[in-house]
């Protein structure tokens, strides 16, 4: 990933920022700096949905995070505002941004009922889980679930999201309703990733509600796996590659 860098033009970066955000949210928790930083920046961007905002770990500024993922740093007095991502140079470059969203998708995902999935569990002893935000017309979806007989083996319980990428009331989004309303989701859903037709279905359903969690956790596509820490890993990788990942 190409390193961004940490200063930005505030009035050009925050234009692109959450333009399709409906309301403003949420108390923000941390100092009293952070609150009277975080009421400027309500004062000139109603738009923006700001969940928290706390002490950055670079001294004299504020974290300021907002729905979607996207993170922003403020000086202390409310004047300087920065749209980027925060790195610390120490044995590695580590990306304190990232690892804010981290936190926030493990937080997310975690407060999602397992009954609202659809779950490939592992064989033997469980060493990992992934939850993976997928759609059954996308090809790399189709191609990644190849993959799970091998990752199930491997000690890895798949559980599936869904995220029409059409939106609701698509094509996609009808097929995804079908899945969770079947009886047996793993062989609707393996059978739709073959392209295969089904029945259509109805049923009360989570598969809205589960794409707009993903819009939450600052997907832009799918197949989109995340970790049990939060970590995200964007797109298409083969069992052996999520091995190393995991550590397993």
């Amino acid at each position: 990933m190409q390193l961004r860098s940490v200063v930005a033009v505030v009035v050009l970066a925050l234009a692109g920022l959450c333009g399709n955000v409906m309301s403003v949210a949420a108390p923000v928790a941390g100092s009293a700096t952070a609150d009277v930083v975080v009421a400027k920046l309500k004062a000139l961007r109603p738009d923006l949905v700001i969940e928290g905002a706390v002490p950055a770990p670079l001294p004299g500024m504020v974290e300021i995070r907002l729905a979607g993922g996207n993170v922003l740093y403020a000086s202390n007095d409310g004047r300087y505002l920065i749209a980027g991502d925060l790195y610390e140079m120490g044995d590695t470059l580590v990306n304190l941004a990232e690892h804010a969203r981290d936190e926030k998708r493990r937080d997310v995902i975690a407060a999602v009922s397992v009954d609202d999935m659809a779950v490939f569990p592992a064989q033997g002893s469980r060493k990992a889980i992934i939850t993976v935000f997928t759609d059954v017309d996308c090809g790399y979806c189709r191609k990644l679930h190849l993959e799970v007989p091998r990752m199930n083996q491997m000690g890895v319980e798949v559980r599936y999201l869904a995220y029409p990428r059409g939106g609701v009331g698509s094509p996609s989004y009808d097929k995804l309703v079908t899945v969770w309303c079947s009886n047996d989701r793993q062989d609707a859903i393996t059978r739709m990733k073959r392209g295969e037709t089904l029945p259509p279905k109805k049923c009360a359903n989570p598969v809205e509600r589960e794409y707009q969690l993903g819009h939450l956790v600052g997907l832009t596509g799918t197949p989109a796996i995340v970790l049990e820490d939060g970590r995200m890993i964007a797109g298409f990788v083969t069992a052996d590659e999520l091995k190393q990942e995991l550590g397993i």
